[in-house]
């Protein structure tokens, strides 16, 4: 992500937290641009060992707490997968993942024809819809020259 982009989803940060309450701190701001940095789907443990380079004595809990809030804000999405722990993701246009199921690598992966899949009726279930990711799940060229 160039400069330019993170700047942008700072500023919307602040305004977002100004418009709701909630304090812009320079911890904050920080998790932020250490998740806006990494080119892959970082864990909350990764995002903290990042972020303590900063600030050495920022909690486990203020990490995990501020990036719940990042997702609720619609500002960094999770990229979870079943039997794993949650990946946050800058990314928050429509994009889908696959997913590596030796060393659980998280790679995107955009295509029009993923985008285009008809979102089945679930309203008898009484489950609204607002947003679908495909997952596709395989080995990466890493683990397969591992074989």
């Amino acid at each position: 992500m160039d400069k330019k982009t993170k700047q942008k989803r700072v500023e919307l940060f602040e305004r977002q937290c100004r418009s709701q309450g909630v304090p812009f701190t320079v911890q904050r701001r920080a998790i932020l641009e250490t998740v806006l940095e990494f080119d892959n789907h970082p864990t909350a443990e990764q995002v903290h060992d990042a972020v303590t380079t900063r600030f050495p004595g920022i909690s486990r809990t203020t990490v995990y707490r501020t990036l719940e809030t990042l997702v609720q804000m619609g500002l960094i999405t999770k990229a979870c997968h079943p039997g794993s722990v949650v990946r946050y993701d800058r990314r928050i246009e429509v994009h889908h993942h696959l997913v590596c199921q030796r060393c659980e690598e998280v790679v995107d992966i955009s295509d029009e024809r993923l985008d285009a899949l008809p979102v089945p009726d679930t309203s008898s279930l009484g489950f609204e819809v607002f947003d679908f990711r495909v997952q596709l799940r395989g080995i990466c060229r890493r683990c397969r020259k591992k074989e």
